[in-house]
């Protein structure tokens, strides 16, 4: 690990002070500070965000549940709130690595990675949410923009995500067994927009799959599935699997969510 300022502020002005020149947010680190010390990552400044008591919390209304940036994903599947607004949303936090990093592993370091393979994306996408940040506010389908990429400018700090509830949604995934992250893991949801289906770890960022939204949308069951597969191009292949065994698990995650979510 490279040397770095360190620093803790106590409030969002102070955090958005001191992240000036080659600085970076510090959430919950479990990628971030991994990166580091294995040297693929440097920064001159790390702003430590854990101080900013308003940078966590949950609140629900009729509409929607909003998700302060520092909470972390043991919060969020703990939280009786979530559970009964967005179930899908509490089952896709617990299930995120291990008890370890679920319980330092935050909503706002998760998007803002932008891994190929983390569950949260796909929660973003499916249920259209929004996320603001200190300047402004970024729609789920404009906020991963690539591979470890998002919509951010430098120095932006993104405060909460705002999750319109949804009529049904389910996410299921088929996950790397050392990392738990997905190798391909779908999120399903129903809602006042139609049928969205958001795709992590099949590809270089999430996506959504028109094919089987189209699908969906004039029958929401797992058979209307059947036969329907989406193209490999572009699709990730590593050692773990081939891009075409990816967009072949795509369809067959869809299904499973589908199942869960109409049970």
């Amino acid at each position: 690990m490279y040397t770095f300022d360190y620093q803790r502020p106590a409030s969002r002005e102070a955090a958005l002070a001191a992240a000036q020149g080659d600085a970076r947010f510090l959430a919950g680190g479990q990628s971030l500070v991994q990166a580091m010390r294995l040297r693929l990552s440097a920064t001159e400044r790390m702003v430590d965000l854990g101080g900013i008591a308003d940078l966590a919390g949950i609140t629900v209304d009729a509409q929607q549940v909003t998700i302060g940036a520092m909470t972390t994903h043991a919060a969020v599947a703990a939280s009786g709130d979530v559970r009964r607004a967005i179930p899908a949303l509490a089952e896709l936090a617990g299930n995120i690595g291990d008890p370890s990093v679920r319980n330092m592993g935050t909503l706002g370091g998760s998007i803002a990675n932008s891994d190929p393979a983390a569950c949260y994306p796909s929660a973003l996408l499916a249920l259209d949410a929004t996320v603001h940040t200190n300047k402004r506010q970024i729609a789920a389908a404009s906020f991963f923009t690539g591979l470890y990429e998002t919509a951010l400018d430098a120095g932006e700090l993104v405060v909460s995500v705002s999750f319109p509830i949804p009529k049904r949604a389910a996410y299921m995934k088929y996950r790397q067994p050392a990392s738990h992250f997905a190798l391909v893991g779908v999120f399903v949801s129903e809602g006042a927009g139609g049928v969205r289906v958001a795709v992590t770890g099949a590809g270089p960022f999430v996506f959504r799959a028109k094919e089987l939204e189209a699908a969906l949308g004039k029958q929401f069951t797992p058979d209307a599935l059947n036969g329907i597969t989406i193209a490999a191009d572009n699709l990730n292949t590593d050692m773990h699997g081939t891009a075409a065994y990816r967009a072949a698990m795509v369809t067959v995650m869809a299904q499973r969510a589908v199942a869960k979510a109409i049970a």
